[in-house]
């Protein structure tokens, strides 16, 4: 592709991203399924003007976009959280991720796809969308919550699931036909977790005078540096390109730049990620997610029953009242970007044709489905058996009042 061609390319991507973002979130849509839903409109595969024509030539660009995401979640993210949360916290976590990813992994081997499209599945509809999640408690106003800790403590312990998830997944998606390769595959990203991990540890106050400086400018490059390296170092290894981001993230977050560097990142992180998701709708031919309609109807359909138990369970955990259960269930209904980047990598590893359009399909229902209902929590808790109360001189919250905690079935 000519110059010219790749810039024009290029900017109007970003261009159509922006505009029909900024259309959906006038109704209040989240934007990461308007970024994708975008890719599809203006890609190869619909009728109309194709911006790219080819997906791959975007492929730096959109491998940008997704380690600056998982760059920034690392520098978000902190082991102190879960010990400060308590064992509450901690067991809510494990216990809506042993909930939803098994779930999701019966899914997966029911459909009858593969051993490893079951296992990539199994992330998909097990993890929910940090970016919408975080963005929804800020929206509604309910950081202040006292379930909204509980929420974040969730996501928290997602995160940790996560970066073990994606560690022992890529050597399974290299396509290692003997144990002894994929034990060799295994080591090696463990190995390079554990060098990670311990630099994080102990190697402290080495990466902080890496990254000390006084100028902005500077400190953005550095930074910049260390986590293309590094994702770049990850790939090469076999632990995936988003791990390796996600690791020096969270090396950073413990230096007295860390501030700073989060507040820098952040322009470069939205641009990147609209490209990522702009990158993977390209990819996607809307007449796949017909195919797969069914599949997508029922894994949807599982997530919200899950959803709604493992709120419940979290909620009584807590002694949290129903409000607050469903306030829970809701909230974490959402997913995105986690998927999206399952979807790429098997898309990379050349897994089931189906995989990609049915995500992207998946992806599509619940992050507009799942904004949409959590704004709507209240009214649902109240239609629920034994979710009206009679009271005196109108609902607590209508006098300034706390709500008086119901229990939850």
């Amino acid at each position: 592709m000519a110059l010219g061609d790749a810039l024009i390319a290029l900017g109007g991507s970003f261009l159509a991203a922006g505009i029909i973002a900024r259309l959906g979130t006038r109704i209040g849509l989240p934007t990461i399924p308007l970024f994708m839903l975008a890719g599809i409109i203006f890609g190869p595969h619909t009728p109309g003007l194709a911006l790219v024509d080819n997906p791959a030539d975007l492929k730096v660009i959109a491998a940008l976009g997704l380690i600056f995401l998982l760059f920034y979640l690392g520098l978000e993210f902190s082991l102190d959280d879960l010990v400060q949360g308590g064992r509450r916290l901690v067991l809510a976590g494990v216990l809506y991720i042993l909930l939803n990813v098994g779930g999701g992994l019966a899914f997966g081997f029911a459909v009858g796809w593969g051993s490893r499209e079951a296992l990539v599945l199994a992330g998909v509809i097990g993890i929910s969308s940090s970016a919408i999640v975080t963005k929804l408690l800020v929206d509604l106003g309910r950081l202040g919550n006292p379930e909204s800790r509980l929420i974040l403590g969730i996501i928290v312990v997602e995160d940790v699931f996560l970066a073990l998830y994606l560690a022992v997944l890529q050597p399974v998606l290299s396509g290692a036909d003997t144990f002894a390769a994929a034990a060799i595959s295994f080591g090696k990203a463990f190995a390079f977790l554990i060098v990670l991990t311990a630099l994080a540890r102990w190697g402290t106050r080495l990466v902080n005078t890496l990254v000390t400086t006084r100028d902005d400018e500077l400190l953005v490059v550095m930074f910049t540096g260390l986590a293309i390296f590094t994702a770049g170092v990850a790939e090469e290894l076999g632990v995936s390109d988003a791990i390796g981001a996600f690791m020096i993230g969270l090396i950073l977050s413990s230096t007295k730049a860390a501030p700073r560097i989060r507040q820098l990142v952040h322009p470069l992180r939205d641009a990147f990620a609209a490209l990522f998701f702009f990158a993977f709708g390209l990819s996607i031919e809307p007449g796949d997610m017909l195919s797969v309609a069914w599949p997508i109807v029922i894994a949807v359909a599982i997530t919200v029953l899950l959803n709604i138990a493992a709120g419940v369970l979290a909620a009584k955990l807590n002694s949290f009242g129903r409000m607050e259960a469903v306030n829970i269930s809701l909230t974490v209904l959402s997913r995105g970007e986690f998927a999206l980047v399952l979807a790429t990598m098997a898309l990379a590893a050349g897994l089931d044709t189906r995989l990609a359009p049915f995500i992207a399909g998946y992806v599509l229902v619940l992050a507009l489905l799942g904004p949409l209902i959590a704004s709507r929590s209240e009214p649902i808790a109240r239609v629920l058996p034994g979710g009206r109360k009679r009271r005196g001189r109108g609902a607590p919250e209508e006098r300034g009042e706390p709500e008086e905690k119901d229990s939850v079935p």
